[in-house]
């Protein structure tokens, strides 16, 4: 179903229905949408659209058109919206999405990790998190989602490990196969990864469209993909959009929590909670902190000297096999619960 009064976007959504092999039903606005709303496979709502119904079951998708700017995603978060498609480059991606929807088969669970303020230490908590989950034996991905971050690469020592980087994916269109996926990927620590070069090069930028279809499949190949989000602006447009849920890495301290604050605006609308970084008895308790933010805290990063030193040698792998850091980890997958599909995790 599509929930649009706008001919332009109907046209448009209208030709990449006709090659996904599905049916459309268009409605004006979501007060006649509403009618039909659960019966749909899947629910497109277009740009020109400003309320949904209160109470829905099936996920949405924000369509619209290109040189919309900013404010389809900052539309699409306040609506409530599950994705957002920019038509017409992220035509190949809504015509696959649309052909799976018909026929979903089971996927994995994607968590994103950004930090609440700069140097909070989200990419080192994110790749705890995946080295925890491959150690109880879930197939996971840990995913660089920060062209400008310097390569997550670094961070595990495995600038030589053999597999494809983002770029060598930039010109991935449509549908692509998990296990192909899966088998072109460098692995460290037990899980795949999927990162920016670690070079002094300017990075090939990936579409919005690719990137999403990289993710796809990735949801499609593992039981868990962790996604270091960063903090910049385009990563919180496109690839948070694609988690299920989020934490946000907030430390100990009243300036991260205001600014944690003022990043949550720019989240998608998914589940959310806070992983506190510092020390037991801190200046500012997980209980303050989680009421200035107004989000629920879910996990204590340990406060460690020895974490500068080996983020800069390539040895967090090795802090993650230390027993708070564990700890740490199994708290977070404790969180995920019955989310994470590891069918072989017991």
């Amino acid at each position: 179903m599509l929930v649009t009064s706008s001919g332009v976007l109907r046209a448009e959504v209208e030709r990449i229905v006709a090659a996904a092999g599905a049916d459309l039903h268009v409605v004006p606005d979501a007060v006649e949408g509403g009618r039909y709303w659960d019966a749909a496979a899947a629910v497109l709502v277009g740009s020109d659209i400003r309320e949904l119904p209160p109470r829905r079951r099936t996920p949405a998708v924000m369509v619209g058109l290109d040189g919309e700017g900013d404010s389809l995603w900052h539309l699409a978060a306040a609506l409530g919206a599950e994705r957002v498609a920019v038509l017409p480059d992220a035509a190949a991606w809504l015509a696959d999405h649309l052909s799976r929807s018909r026929s979903p088969g089971p996927g994995g669970l994607v968590l994103g990790i950004t930090g609440g303020c700069g140097g909070a230490g989200s990419t080192t908590a994110a790749i705890w998190i995946a080295q925890a989950a491959a150690g109880l034996g879930a197939r996971v991905l840990l995913v660089d989602g920060d062209p400008w971050g310097g390569g997550l690469e670094l961070a595990l020592a495995a600038e030589e490990n053999p597999g494809l980087r983002w770029p060598d994916l930039a010109e991935a269109r449509g549908s692509i196969d998990p296990l192909q996926l899966s088998d072109s990927l460098p692995v460290a620590g037990g899980f795949s990864f999927l990162s920016w070069p670690a070079t002094r090069e300017q990075p090939l930028p990936v579409a919005a469209a690719a990137a999403a279809g990289v993710l796809d499949a990735a949801r499609r190949g593992y039981e868990l993909v962790v996604v270091d989000v960063g903090r910049g602006a385009e990563p919180l447009r496109t690839v948070a959009w694609d988690c299920d849920r989020i934490l946000v890495v907030v430390p100990a301290q009243l300036k991260a929590a205001v600014a944690a604050v003022r990043l949550l605006q720019e989240l998608p609308p998914v589940e959310a909670a806070l992983l506190v970084r510092g020390r037991p008895g801190a200046a500012l308790d997980s209980a303050l902190i989680a009421d200035a933010v107004g989000l629920p805290v879910h996990g204590r990063i340990p406060e460690l000297r020895a974490v500068t030193g080996a983020m800069e040698s390539g040895r967090l792998l090795d802090l993650g096999k230390r027993r708070t850091i564990r700890h740490f980890g199994a708290t977070v997958l404790d969180w995920l619960g019955e989310d994470l599909q590891a069918g072989d995790v017991a």
